[in-house]
């Protein structure tokens, strides 16, 4: 059904902006009409119109009776090129980013804000650092130290030959084995770099309107400078009053990213020269000795001043950043790359009598990552308590512990795919015959263990997976008859069409219930890691070994958790290198990858620079400035209509319109995850406070929802100071119980789809129309012309 449908009755110029949501839309498909043309924008993110709509502006009095319908479609912001397959390496960067945003919302403590957002660095630099040392695990450790110094692996794999301990070549000693390996970690880092240099060139690089009231004061020596500490005790300045979304600097992180970059880049570049410079410590002697502790020495205040940079500065939001900091960002991460090359040549030194065997000490170094993860995490889950505590909100996910919670899941994430690396390529290395009559080849203890606790993470996961399916199945039942009476089909029920409505309405609401999840999984997570990590240190064995004395029952259960465990990983490892690959070259699978990052990514980089981009950082600026340039030039009134994700989008532009645009804007949501998922996960910006504000200061707002979506719901923003509730009636779905004269065949229950196909849409969208004040005259250029409200016209 198409979306211009009749509207308004009285009022002049109008036009209806759509913004798409989650998994992409065609302008086509938006518009309803195959001849479509790119009004402004580019390949990646555009605004169309219908062809026959191209010159609506000069001639009005075809548009009297509906609105211009525009399309603004943003999906290639998510799932452009193929090269948006490697995303899938950065995963929890951009978990641990969105924990960021996650913090109870504060007022009059700026000290506690400052210190959630300092641990959430921590917390996402910690992941940077593991991810390095997996790739060291995978090619100092495995390969360059294990294989290569064990003949029958070595003989195993002839491009290894160069490097075998039994063949004395040059290459053959330790050190220069390992410094060679060292070029892989330092590849990754590399390209983690220059994705998020690529990217942030792109994304971050878009600067949003700005200019309309004086920016916020610049704080007094002794105050936090830090969008952190934006909730002062003292009374707001009125370029303060604006929500944190509304701020001018809100969409332009530039300057945070470039400085995380230059500390994460350097602190990978570190975590390859300390594993390379622990394994040659303890064979230097004299001079080496010297040399080794002033590299050594070195590393040490370097990795003080990556820490320093990561605590000290947050996002400045209040006003427009522009600056860079050039020094820091180049200096920085070269000094680290200029440290590793002279602990690699250091390590290349002649050392008499030094062999490899066993494997390099990354026990110590994975386990004390696990504790300093865990030891973050619970720090972030007292702080996010003391800020939650002054104004609980019943609605907010786990009682603000949605941050905490989120963080802990980033952790296992990046700790399975280190862990999936390291035992698949453990596994194929050792697959060779390696390990007949000889040391088999195998990851630090602490991976085995890690990977053990997956089956008792599945099995714990059962309980609350099956009282969720149960308590569906009896919610369905429950919700019979008010589905019948919401029809009126008491008389003449139809009991397999409201057991489908009925089951419909239950699954939908089992969103509700991904805070329980969530938190079980977080937790046991936490827990099971801390005793991964007391097995291995306690025992120093696998787990399959650890129990040989204990009763048969129970080593056969550690038996079968390692095995089962160590199969899971390796087999979650080659899903997600298949998933990459088919996404490289499947534009259809990368569109659904996209669904995770519209999702993931709507945030700026404020947590890990190596994130994917943040695509609001273009599409809000987009829509921010659309709207603006049509309002001032048309005098005009506009609707912007978002669905899914879009509608968040359009929340956040209309935040950072000019009162005198908001005036002229009316904002239409449907199937809108505003309050239901954003509202509970991210109470410090889209609370009831943070909508409510918004309710006052668009000129008006209007929501859909249905019983059926999954992903939408009502906004819960009450009726106030003369303006209407902003949640209608819920929409029935499907539209028609059964067969009717308007619809002969049975209705589909279109859940999170079709809003646009319901009638309800257009009758809303032209009550928001008529509530908007008449149009203005048009504005005229200095030359004398018209202002056309378009720019850029070509055809798309």
């Amino acid at each position: 059904m198409s979306p211009a449908t009749p509207a308004p009755e009285t009022g002049g110029a109008a036009l209806e902006l759509l913004v798409h949501g989650v998994g992409g839309a065609t302008p086509q498909s938006m518009l309803d009409d195959p001849r479509t043309v790119r009004v402004t924008g580019d390949g990646t993110a555009a605004v169309y119109r219908r062809a026959e709509d191209l010159d609506a502006e000069d001639h009005p009095e075809r548009y009297a009776a509906r609105p211009v319908p525009e399309a603004y479609c943003w999906s290639n912001l998510t799932s452009g090129d193929g090269t948006r397959a490697l995303w899938l390496l950065l995963l929890p960067f951009m978990v641990a980013n969105l924990a960021h945003w996650m913090r109870p919302p504060a007022q009059g403590m700026p000290g506690l804000v400052r210190l959630y957002g300092v641990l959430v660095r921590l917390v996402a630099l910690t992941l940077t650092v593991l991810l390095t040392a997996a790739a060291c695990e995978v090619a100092l450790d495995l390969t360059a130290w294990q294989c290569a110094g064990t003949a029958a692996c070595s003989d195993a794999y002839s491009w290894l030959g160069f490097l075998a301990a039994d063949r004395g070549g040059w290459w053959s000693a330790p050190g220069r084995r390992l410094a060679l390996a060292a070029l892989v970690p330092t590849a990754l880092v590399g390209l983690l770099w220059y994705l998020s240099n690529r990217t942030w060139s792109a994304y971050e690089a878009q600067r949003p309107p700005t200019g309309y009231d004086a920016p916020a004061p610049e704080p007094q020596p002794g105050t936090p400078s830090d969008t952190e500490a934006a909730d002062l005790a003292e009374p707001p300045t009125p370029a303060e009053l604006r929500p944190a979304l509304g701020r001018p600097g809100f969409w332009y992180g530039r300057r945070l990213v470039a400085r995380l970059r230059a500390a994460h880049t350097a602190a990978g570049f570190l975590t390859v020269a300390a594993a390379i410079a622990t394994a040659t410590a303890r064979h230097d002697t004299g001079a080496r000795a010297v040399l080794g502790l002033a590299l050594q020495t070195a590393l040490v205040a370097l990795c003080a001043v990556v820490l320093w940079v990561v605590c000290r500065r947050g996002r400045s939001e209040r006003r427009l950043d522009l600056r860079v900091e050039r020094t820091l960002v180049s200096w920085l991460p070269g000094s680290a790359l200029v440290l590793l090359a002279l602990t690699a040549l250091h390590a290349g030194w002649s050392r008499p009598g030094w062999a490899s065997g066993g494997t390099l000490p990354g026990d110590a170094a994975f386990g004390a990552l696990t504790l300093a993860q865990g030891g973050l995490v619970v720090a972030l889950g007292a702080v996010a308590l003391l800020l939650q505590r002054p104004r609980r909100d019943p609605r907010t996910a786990l009682r603000g512990l949605g941050g905490p919670a989120v963080a802990m899941l980033a952790c296992a994430l990046a700790g399975v795919m280190s862990g999936g690396v390291a035992q698949r390529v453990a596994d194929w290395l050792d697959g060779s015959g390696a390990g007949e009559g000889g040391p088999r080849i195998g990851p630090p203890v602490l991976l085995s263990w890690q990977a053990s606790v997956i089956p008792v993470l599945l099995l714990l996961l059962l309980v609350p997976a099956a009282l969720l399916a149960v308590r569906t199945v009896v919610d369905a039942r429950r919700l019979r008859p008010a589905v019948e009476a919401d029809y009126d089909a008491a008389d003449e029920p139809d009991p397999v069409r409201t057991g489908q409505i009925a089951a419909g309405r239950a699954r939908a609401a089992l969103t509700d219930s991904a805070p329980v999840l969530v938190g079980v999984v977080s937790g046991a997570t936490l827990l099971l890691g801390a005793a991964s990590v007391a097995g291995a240190w306690a025992s120093g064995n696998v787990p399959g070994r650890a129990f040989d004395g204990a009763h048969p029952a129970i080593a056969s259960a550690a038996s079968a958790a390692q095995a089962i465990g160590s199969w899971m990983i390796g087999l979650g490892f080659l899903l997600f290198v298949t998933w990459g690959r088919r996404a490289y070259k499947d534009a259809s699978a990368r569109r659904t990858i996209g669904i995770l990052w519209d999702v993931g990514t709507f945030w700026p980089r404020a947590a890990h620079p190596f994130a994917p981009p943040c695509y609001a950082e273009r599409a809000v600026p987009d829509l921010t400035w659309r709207m603006s340039s049509w309002t001032r030039g048309t005098g005009g009134r506009l609707v912007i209509s978002g669905h899914s994700q879009g509608s968040v989008l359009a929340a956040a532009a209309v935040w950072q319109l000019t009162p005198a645009t908001r005036g002229r804007v009316a904002l239409l949501t449907y199937g809108s995850p505003l309050e239901r998922l954003y509202g509970r996960w991210f109470p410090a910006y889209f609370g009831p406070e943070a909508l409510r504000s918004l309710h006052r200061t668009v000129h008006c707002w209007s929501n859909l929802h249905r019983a059926t979506d999954p992903i939408g719901g009502p906004v819960r923003v009450p009726a106030e100071a003369g303006r209407p509730a902003v949640d209608g009636d819920v929409l029935l779905d499907p539209v028609a119980y059964g067969r009717t004269r308007e619809h002969p065949l049975p209705e589909p229950i279109l859940g999170h789809s079709d809003y646009q196909a319901d009638p309800a849409f257009a009758e809303r969208r032209s009550a928001l129309l008529d509530r908007l004040p008449p149009a203005l005259p048009r504005q005229r250029e200095p030359n004398g012309q018209e202002h056309q409200g378009s720019s850029g016209r070509s055809s798309g």
